[in-house]
């Protein structure tokens, strides 16, 4: 049975509700401790402008297959259900750990070398990262300042406001006395335990010159994913991809951010598939502008799977680009 989008919406609480009952049971059962959500759900789009139930799953957790096949039998179809494999940021600080390291420069297909001026796609870190992606240009009280992740121009929590970010990142030779591109303006914090809805950070830029076009031209302006967009992204290690928007509004996706910020669950976040043979993204693309084919922006990719999708090469996770601008307080560069 076919649903629309409210109905939808309907669906997804009502398993959300199932998948915690039935994993508080197990844990009552086994007494393993305080039941966590154990499963990401949101609003699936089969590609004809139909909707139903996302429910995302991976492996080593007690019990998951059966509580998402206990899911399939309440709700009933469509429900799709896709194993993900382990979620991570896909840049990574050098403090304290790497969860997931940038793809080696010299296997890496996009710009890892210094870029003048700068442009959407390049390299670029906190002088104590290793390497991320220059997702866009934005105004901040009227300044123009460098678009990226959290985990890319911060990296850890102890990161301040005026830290030194370089392009290209250290990963790919950068150096504060030659590769100073500016300095951390502001970013949103992650904080261990706490419900994230992005992970996003400017930086301030030292020079004001820079190319803002994409494969697609200039992206100014921003739409909320409703599903089955054909997507594009520029980054770091992946170059230009295409895939295409197979869930919406996913709640309790779970990704590792190693020792200090352990394992965060993000509310509210865009899934993305490869349409080609290989990964719509890797470690390093972190930070990359999602646009759709017409030049819109629609999130800001942080982190991915190494396995799972269609072609089993991994699932992309982006935030709404509207949220991000709105917690940092910046337009897209017109």
């Amino acid at each position: 049975m076919r649903m629309d989008h409210g109905e939808a919406r309907q669906a997804k609480a009502h398993a959300a509700t199932v998948a915690r009952e039935l994993a508080e049971r197990r844990v009552r059962v086994s007494d393993a401790g305080p039941a966590e959500a154990p499963l990401a759900i949101g609003v699936a789009v089969d590609g004809h402008g139909g909707y139903g139930v996302a429910v995302r799953y991976r492996l080593g957790l007690p019990g998951i297959r059966s509580i998402a096949r206990r899911l399939v039998d309440e709700i009933g179809p469509p429900v799709d259900v896709r194993r993900t494999g382990r979620i991570r940021p896909i840049a990574a600080g050098d403090r304290p750990v790497r969860p997931r390291p940038p793809v080696v420069t010299a296997q890496a297909l996009g710009e890892t070398g210094r870029v003048r001026p700068l442009r959407p796609g390049a390299s670029v870190a906190h002088v104590g990262v290793s390497a991320g992606t220059l997702g866009a240009f934005v105004l901040v009280d009227g300044r123009l300042h460098a678009l990226s992740n959290h985990h890319v121009l911060a990296g850890a929590p102890g990161a301040q406001v005026g830290d030194v970010v370089v392009q290209p990142g250290p990963a790919d030779g950068g150096v504060a006395s030659r590769d100073r591109i500016g300095t951390l303006a502001a970013s949103v914090p992650l904080k261990r335990g706490a419900t994230a809805y992005v992970d996003a950070a400017v930086a301030l830029l030292d020079e004001q010159e820079v190319d803002p076009t994409y494969p697609v031209g200039r992206v100014t302006t921003t739409a909320r994913a409703v599903g089955g967009e054909q997507v594009g992204k520029v980054g770091r290690t992946t170059a230009v991809t295409t895939g295409r928007v197979t869930a919406i509004e996913l709640d309790d996706v779970v990704v590792g951010y190693g020792d200090e910020l352990g394992e965060l669950a993000f509310d509210d976040q865009i899934e993305v598939e490869s349409t080609g043979s290989a990964p719509f993204s890797r470690g390093g693309d972190s930070g990359s502008l999602v646009y759709r084919e017409d030049g819109v922006a629609l999130g800001l990719l942080f982190a991915g799977s190494e396995s799972g999708g269609q072609n089993g090469v991994g699932l992309t996770y982006v935030n709404p680009i509207d949220a991000v601008l709105g917690a940092l307080d910046a337009t897209l560069l017109a």
